[in-house]
């Protein structure tokens, strides 16, 4: 099935973008349960939106008793104010999680399904892309799939660029593409290896590796979880 484009009429007139990436996620996390040998398994994480907020009232009330009087349990300590306070970007996550069972759940894997609000702000983007590099730095494989048609940045190269790397990027005026990192060491050398496939409204879609260690690589076939998951929320060829 060739990629649609989700964001923009007549299509993102009809579909939520946020609910296609959750089933994409969704059959992406099914279908490598389906092939991850004994000891791995995958889990779809999706979260859209700002992040955790205190609830000041709930924080107030639960310092009560049930019949309104003064709790008996052990005052709670207060920590002393802030020493300072830093903006942050709180971004969406559309990601699955590959994880191995041995003496864990250790992630071992991740990809990531990039929103509009991974690409729309200069924060954003370097959030997005300290993320990715952290996880590389701790030996955690990385897939990139970005098919978000009304932003122009390229987050693969800000990964790549994040880690200090000249080689991988994307061509200049490529924003759709998909790319997996793979984190290892080789004679004494810790390096990254790069994948890097452009992507186009229209065209199918690669299989990328995804590797679980530094031996056991599983084929990420995006074109029939795309499939799959338009299937599963009733989309068909829009022009």
């Amino acid at each position: 099935m060739p990629l649609l484009d989700h964001f923009r009429p007549p299509l993102s007139r009809e579909r939520h973008w946020e609910s296609f990436h959750a089933s994409w996620a969704g059959s992406i996390a099914d279908a490598l349960n389906r092939a991850m040998p004994e000891g791995y398994f995958a889990e779809e994480l999706t979260h859209a939106g700002a992040g955790t907020e205190i609830d000041v009232a709930s924080f107030e009330s639960s310092s009560k008793g049930s019949a309104g009087g003064v709790a008996t349990a052990t005052q709670a300590w207060a920590p002393p104010a802030p020493a300072a306070i830093v903006p942050a970007v709180f971004a969406d996550d559309f990601e699955v999680r590959v994880f191995s069972a041995r003496g864990g759940p250790v992630l071992v894997a991740a990809v990531e399904l990039i929103s509009p609000a991974n690409k729309d702000r200069p924060e954003s983007r370097r959030a997005f892309a300290t993320k990715c590099a952290g996880y590389l730095h701790q030996g955690i494989a990385v897939v990139l799939v970005d098919v978000v048609t009304d932003r122009r940045a390229c987050l693969q190269n800000d990964v790549i660029d994040l880690l200090g790397g000249a080689e991988g990027r994307i061509g200049d005026g490529v924003s759709l593409y998909s790319g997996a990192f793979r984190p290892l060491r080789r004679d004494d050398r810790e390096e990254i290896e790069v994948w890097a496939e452009p992507l186009a409204v229209g065209d199918a879609l690669p299989t990328l590796p995804l590797w679980l260690n530094a031996e056991l690589v599983l084929p990420l076939k995006l074109e029939s979880t795309y499939r799959d998951a338009c299937s599963r929320r009733r989309i068909t060829g829009h022009g």
